[in-house]
């Protein structure tokens, strides 16, 4: 590819900040080339996942001269897993080059939320780097104990409710969006609940019995009376008795994180996420595709992440066995 071919490939957003990095970040026009080489591969795998393009296109034949600010606003945290993962499985790329990606998307999202105030929020803001210490781009997640200690950290006037939000996401593996959007019609008296995942696709999850059970004493204490009309129906609600925010749930797992003492390593909403999944696959002998259905993936590669968490558990187990160290005498 010629140099500066981002002139002609690239959209407005990307242009901007590609002319950033070049002119008041200084950096050479090979690094900037760089950069742009890992957002349009990018957006090439967003636009074919969202399936913005038929299905057969070649890769290397997916434009982004047309990638706007709603499209970019659409990716979420889970996006920029898969993308890690097709980078590991698919274009079998080493480490460093994962980790040059990730930095390239992580600042060009960073520019556009803090420097330029086009978005309201950083979906990437999250994702982790591969680094010296992994072997792969794995999502953090809390343990069993971890999670029942969250669970019990739970008070205050709206203990009810939060401790409902934390119960389904722990139990549910459900994305933030999905929860917000949820009205308390959709709970099911067969303990069912039809949710709309990405790309407003409907699924059903299944509410075991510590789900129904915190269901049921949050909405014995749920307001009634003074809730507007457009969110009368809305399952959580704020204090001020609208549809609770994606913002302000965000704000209250924060708050029990920092409690137990986790705000500062890396935790976050998404992570619950991540611990439904892997609890389930680690504790419950769930079949891989199962889990895929539950997650509401699109791809069963995205869910195999949990095997290889799976796997390390194990690695980590054998290296700890006291007799690992032994070897034949005359060996060192």
């Amino acid at each position: 590819m010629s140099k500066s071919n981002f002139v002609i490939e690239a959209s407005e957003p990307m242009k901007d900040f590609l002319y950033y990095l070049q002119t008041v970040k200084g950096r050479s026009p090979t690094t900037v080339d760089e950069y742009f080489n890992d957002l349009r591969t990018f957006f090439r795998f967003i636009k074919k996942q969202k399936r913005l393009v038929p299905q057969d296109t070649p890769f290397h034949d997916i434009k982004v001269d047309d990638v706007d600010i709603p499209l970019i606003s659409s990716v979420t945290l889970t996006d920029g897993y898969e993308f890690m993962n097709y980078l590991l499985r698919v274009r079998k790329n080493d480490k460093a080059a994962r980790a040059r990606k990730t930095t390239s998307i992580k600042s060009f999202y960073h520019y556009l939320t803090n420097k330029k105030h086009l978005l309201q929020a950083d979906p990437l803001k999250d994702l982790e780097r591969p680094n010296a210490r992994e072997k792969n781009p794995l999502p953090k997640y809390l343990t069993l104990e971890q999670s029942i200690e969250l669970l019990n950290a739970v008070d205050g006037k709206n203990k009810e409710r939060d401790y409902c939000i934390l119960t389904f996401f722990l139990n549910c593996g459900m994305r933030l969006a999905e929860l917000v959007a949820m009205d308390y019609t959709d709970i099911r008296s067969d303990h069912t609940a039809q949710i709309i995942g990405k790309g407003s696709k409907k699924r059903i999850i299944y509410l075991n019995d510590a789900c129904m059970a915190a269901y049921e004493a949050y909405m014995r204490v749920r307001p009634v009376d003074g809730v507007r009309a457009d969110d009368k129906y809305a399952l959580f609600l704020s204090a001020q008795k609208r549809r609770i925010s994606r913002e302000m749930v965000q704000k209250m797992v924060y708050k029990y994180l920092e409690k137990i003492g986790l705000d500062s390593q890396g935790y976050s909403v998404h992570k619950l996420r991540h611990t439904a999944a892997t609890l389930m696959y680690q504790h419950g002998n769930v079949d891989i595709r199962v889990l895929k259905d539950v997650l509401g993936h699109e791809s069963l590669s995205t869910t195999e992440i949990y095997t290889h968490l799976d796997s390390r558990q194990i690695e980590a187990a054998a290296k700890s066995n006291p007799l690992s160290k032994v070897k034949p005498k005359g060996n060192k």
